[in-house]
């Protein structure tokens, strides 16, 4: 989650809502990520994704079963999404997004049985170092 964490403060630096994200297999980080929403113009380039690409990327597969992805807030419904697409075996998220987060705040995307694939999740890894700094991003733009 310091990996995570470290990105969502690039993101900071660039005045992108601080997130990060990181696939790791077998304890190594595969693919690294940033909120770069509004530098790329991508509506879809939340931390996750851009994780997630990079690790697809550097494992030549999309399919990602023995990997874990840590993230400093909980991920909305596209990233949630992604996670089951991609296979992620574990989601570790350090704090709830009670607006968007799909987790544990709103829709349970990972919850619903119907699905083909079921990503465990863990909440609360560093979780108020990272509440703290996105509510401090929002609090300066005020």
């Amino acid at each position: 989650m310091q990996a995570a964490y470290a990105l969502a403060m690039d993101a900071q630096a660039v005045d992108e809502v601080p997130v990060g994200a990181v696939v790791v297999v077998d304890d190594e980080i595969i693919g690294r990520g940033y909120n770069q929403t509004i530098t790329r113009q991508d509506p879809t380039a939340h931390a996750e994704i851009v994780a997630l690409r990079d690790a697809a990327a550097t494992l030549a597969n999309y399919r990602m079963p023995n990997a874990d992805l840590y993230v400093t807030i909980e991920p909305c419904t596209m990233c949630a999404g992604a996670l089951i697409h991609a296979r992620i075996r574990t989601l570790y998220f350090a704090t709830t997004e009670p607006r968007a987060g799909a987790v544990v705040s709103t829709a349970r995307v990972l919850d619903n049985s119907a699905l083909n694939h079921r990503v465990t999740y863990e909440q609360g890894l560093c979780q108020d170092a990272c509440a703290h700094l996105i509510r401090d991003f929002f609090a300066a733009k005020r």
